[in-house]
C-alpha cells in the first residue's frame, strides 16, 4: 500500500463518516456542523471560545450557529461564575434527547460499515483511528 493509497482510503472513510452525519442531520433539519455542535455538547460545557476552536469556527461563525441552536431551544449560553466575559455553551435536554437519537442511529450505520470486520480486525481499527486522532491532536496544537 503507498501513501497515496492511505490517504484515498481515509478521504473515503471521511466521506462516508461525514455523509452518514449530513443525512441524521438533514432527518432533524440540522446542518452537519449543527449536528457537530450537538456531539461536542452531549459531554462537555464549553466556553464559545473553545468551541469555536473545537469545530474550527471563528468568533463570528460560531456566534451564529449558536444563536440558531439557542433560538431552536438547543442549547443555552450561561456567563461565567468566574469571568462575566467568558460564555459558557451547554446542551439542553430537547438537545440532549436529539443528540442521542442521533448518536443510535450514526451507531447503527457504523455498525453496518465494519459488519464485515472480525472482532479483532474492529480492535485494530479503534486503536489506529485513536492514534490518528492524538496524533492530529497534537498536530494542531502546533500549528495554533
Amino acid at each position: 500500500m503507498t501513501d497515496t493509497d492511505l490517504v484515498d482510503a481515509l478521504a473515503q472513510l471521511s466521506f462516508l463518516v461525514q455523509n452518514a452525519l449530513a443525512e441524521i442531520g438533514a432527518q432533524h433539519d440540522l446542518s452537519l456542523v449543527q449536528v457537530r455542535l450537538l456531539g461536542v455538547l452531549r459531554d462537555h460545557e464549553p466556553t464559545m471560545q473553545e468551541l469555536g476552536r473545537h469545530l474550527g469556527l471563528d468568533k463570528s461563525s460560531i456566534s451564529g450557529l449558536v444563536d440558531r441552536a439557542q433560538r431552536r431551544g438547543l442549547v443555552t449560553r450561561t456567563a461565567s461564575p468566574v469571568d462575566r466575559r467568558v460564555t459558557h455553551v451547554s446542551i439542553t435536554e430537547t438537545g440532549q434527547r436529539l443528540a442521542t437519537e442521533g448518536a443510535a442511529v450514526f451507531a447503527e450505520h457504523i455498525s453496518s460499515l465494519v459488519a464485515g470486520l472480525s472482532a479483532a480486525d474492529r480492535r485494530t481499527l479503534t486503536r489506529l483511528a485513536h492514534q490518528v486522532i492524538s496524533n492530529g491532536s497534537r498536530v494542531s496544537e502546533e500549528h495554533d
